[in-house]
């Protein structure tokens, strides 16, 4: 028994309610010792560390301390059979050795062949091919040093990896300081004038990494070196060039803590500890200097208790807020001469949220800066360099509407605007002295084109053009529209429309309803997917149903426990409006979505059978009961929320409608094409959603196209999956919105 080596992938699955719960460990032998790691695939992690291994007189004993997890089995014939603990529960769990496999049933998945038999369909002269839309910008993402010495950027190699380049301006020396291998990179930014960090994960699983390089490529840091735990950068704190502060969920799978860490040696300091698994902290506050302000705690987790700290170093209730109040410092008003005074986002006082200056000491409002009567305001920006002046305020209506309040930014927004007419644009970025800024333009025709702006010699050139390919005369006007739902409710949206529309002919139409869904909203904009589906000659329909973010928080909870029913009734009578005013075909309009979008495409078929020609679920929820046993362990102190947006199976009326509204107990009642796309590595909609509604529908004897991709995660991040997906869609379309029927354009 002693000679047994137990090397290998154990699997097993654990009943919890009549749930079945895949675990997987992977254990390693090293001299007489096991080291070992864990796999939960139906929660997305993979690689969480086992903390203790050990196998004597016959008996295996493991220890996952970050999850409260332990498992005791001994050795019979091939099997491990023990008892799990965790939460107080004792559970038998059996654990047969395996070879390692890949998520979901494989065996569902269609062939790329016949996947790529399929995007044949889509036949047709056309001016623009699927990788002019999709097809990642040859550079993309620039940012200045703090000093404005460099400027960084993306590029594009002919493989399609994005690598990072530093360009010293005065001199155009160009070097790769980040290179992209087979996992992307995820985001990056400068610390300093001589290091970058940026994140990375392994395929999609979002457990994040955060590494710091020098510009030259040297000196390369994993800072956060701990498989299975999840990092993002908190604050880039611009007065302390050599730390970040970044949230780990190092000490618990369930909850984040903050840690200073030092972005050349790696040295870590936790600034706090989130101990009350039961009440977790949510959020931090810091400050400039990347001292901790404040922070907000889940209580009873549906209420939300905001701390402030005092002199003492103690931090003090300011606030018992139901969870769906929002009171949220957005920066600390360093222009005015209390240290305790800060700009808050807040609707406590109206049902719009606005944004007011607040005195945390005082816990009282010393005015309202800026409000609207039909939106939620979103932002604003103030001047580190000229004393922390406000410079504009920014909310969210048809479309994105900046309000300048400093002179000097009324200047620079007057300036802009006038050489962009019928344009928005933003500036991601400003040199520390502000004497560089970026400017990026776009529009719903114009994908994005980044400008340089020299102050000092008050000149704006021409940077980069993101896809010089697309030109703005061939692309489709997304036109805002506004109209009553069948209960009164003034909704809002977008109908993107190809040419043949406006030129009198009724086209088909696709409805793309958003993800989320609470507080996601879908704005006007260059959009990708309906400016391909417009070249096709499909208009596409964008509803912001009840639910939706930006028009306060009436209409916010008015969507609560209504996704699948009113919310739908929204999507639907968006489509009505858009039909009776002869824009769209009745008989040729399709449904496609991602996450809650692609729930909602599987709702549609089933609520509304006769009312689509077909559907393209995108990673979507097909099973209410399974998705809330199988979010994120990090999701875990939010279940109670998703219970009062979603629904609660433990309140017997609400379990009905569930029922009622979980696509996979409506399958009867889907007469309509379906295709499914799905990541595998999905961590918030768990692949077995997808599977699911696949193998339901096969067993009716559907022809249910699958396409899966063993690199992704929720949504395709890769060039080439996003590509092969678009391309597989437009077959799927053509094939069953006869769109073949439809002159196709002219190729130029």
């Amino acid at each position: 028994m002693l000679a047994q080596d137990l090397s290998g992938a154990w699997k097993g699955n654990l009943e919890v309610q009549g749930m079945q719960i895949p675990l997987v460990f992977h254990l390693e032998k090293e001299g007489e010792q096991y080291k070992a790691t864990m796999d939960s695939p139906s929660q997305g992690a993979t690689g969480i560390p086992v903390d203790g291994a050990a196998w004597a007189d016959g008996t295996l004993t493991l220890d996952v301390r970050a999850a409260g997890i332990k498992y005791v089995a001994t050795l019979k014939g091939e099997a491990l059979e023990g008892t799990f603990f965790q939460s107080g529960m004792e559970l038998p769990l059996i654990l047969e050795r395996g070879e390692s496999s890949v998520p979901g049933n494989p065996e569902l998945v269609t062939t790329d062949a016949e996947l790529d038999a399929l995007a044949a369909v889509d036949q047709g002269n056309y001016r623009y091919s699927v990788e002019d839309y999709f097809a990642r910008p040859k550079a993309s993402t620039f940012r200045f040093s703090p000093d404005g010495t460099y400027l960084s950027y993306r590029e594009k190699d002919e493989n399609g990896k994005r690598h990072i380049y530093v360009k010293e301006l005065s001199t155009g020396k160009v070097t790769r300081a980040i290179e992209e291998k087979e996992e992307l990179v995820r985001g990056y930014g400068w610390v300093n004038n001589e290091r970058l960090v940026y994140a990375m994960d392994k395929g999609g699983n979002e457990n994040y990494h955060i590494y710091a390089v020098d510009l030259d490529g040297s000196d390369l840091v994993d800072l956060t070196p701990y498989e299975g735990v999840r990092a993002s950068i908190l604050e880039l704190v611009k007065e302390d060039k050599q730390h970040i502060i970044v949230s780990m969920k190092r000490n618990n799978l369930q909850v984040f803590e903050p840690y200073r860490v030092h972005v050349r040696s790696g040295e870590t300091e936790q600034l706090y500890s989130n101990e009350d698994i039961a009440n977790p902290i949510m959020g931090y506050d810091f400050d400039k200097d990347g001292n901790l302000r404040g922070f907000v705690k889940l209580r009873d987790g549906v209420e939300q208790d905001i701390y402030y700290g005092g002199e003492d170093g103690s931090f003090n209730l300011l606030k018992s807020l139901d969870w769906k109040d929002n009171f949220g410092i957005m920066e600390f008003a360093y222009a005015t001469s209390n240290p305790h005074d800060a700009y808050v986002l807040t609707n406590l006082e109206s049902d719009k949220a606005e944004i007011v200056l607040y005195d945390l000491k005082a816990d009282k409002v010393i005015k309202t800066l800026f409000a609207h009567e039909e939106f939620d305001a979103g932002g604003m920006g103030t001047s580190r360099k000229r004393d922390w002046e406000v410079d504009y305020f920014v909310y969210e209506g048809a479309k994105t509407e900046i309000v300048p309040v400093s002179e000097t930014y009324k200047e620079l927004h007057k300036k802009i605007t006038e050489r962009f007419p019928g344009k928005q644009y933003s500036i991601p970025d400003v040199t520390d002295e502000e004497d560089k800024l970026l400017i990026f333009v776009q529009s719903d025709k114009l994908y994005g084109t980044y400008y340089l702006y020299d102050v000092v010699k008050d000149e704006i050139s021409e940077l980069y053009n993101l896809m010089p390919q697309l030109k703005e005369e061939d692309m489709a006007e997304m036109r805002p529209i506004s109209f009553k739902s069948r209960d009164g409710i003034t909704l809002h949206g977008y109908i993107t429309l190809p040419k043949a529309a406006l030129q009198g002919k009724k086209v088909p139409v696709v409805v793309n309803p958003h993800g989320g869904p609470q507080g996601i909203r879908d704005s006007w904009g260059f959009n990708p997917e309906a400016q391909l589906f417009a070249s096709r000659g499909y208009a596409t329909l964008q509803v912001n149903f009840r639910i939706s973010g930006g028009y306060g928080k009436e209409f916010l909870v008015s969507g609560f426990k209504q996704i699948g029913r009113k919310a739908m009734d929204d999507v639907e009578d968006g489509l009505q409006y858009v039909i009776d005013q002869g824009w769209v075909d009745a008989d040729k309009a399709a449904i496609y979505g991602g996450s809650h979008g692609g729930y909602a495409v599987l709702r549609g078929l089933t609520k509304t059978p006769d009312l689509y020609a077909c559907g393209v679920d995108y990673v979507g929820v097909s099973n209410l009961f399974t998705f809330m046993k199988t979010i994120p362990p990090y999701w875990k102190p939010y279940l109670k929320i998703m219970k009062e947006i979603w629904y609660d199976e433990d309140v017997p009326e609400e379990k009905a409608i569930m029922e009622e509204v979980s696509p996979v107990y409506q399958i009867d009642k889907i007469k309509k094409p379906l295709f499914v796309v799905q990541g595998a590595n999905d961590p918030r909609v768990n692949i077995d959603e997808s599977d699911q509604i696949v193998e339901a529908l096969r067993k009716k004897g559907f022809d249910v196209p699958y396409m899966v991709k063993y690199d992704e995660g929720h949504g395709f991040g890769k060039e080439e999956n996003s590509i092969h997906l678009y391309k597989v869609m437009m077959g799927f379309l053509a094939k069953h919105l006869g769109q073949q029927e439809l002159p196709a354009p002219i190729k130029g």
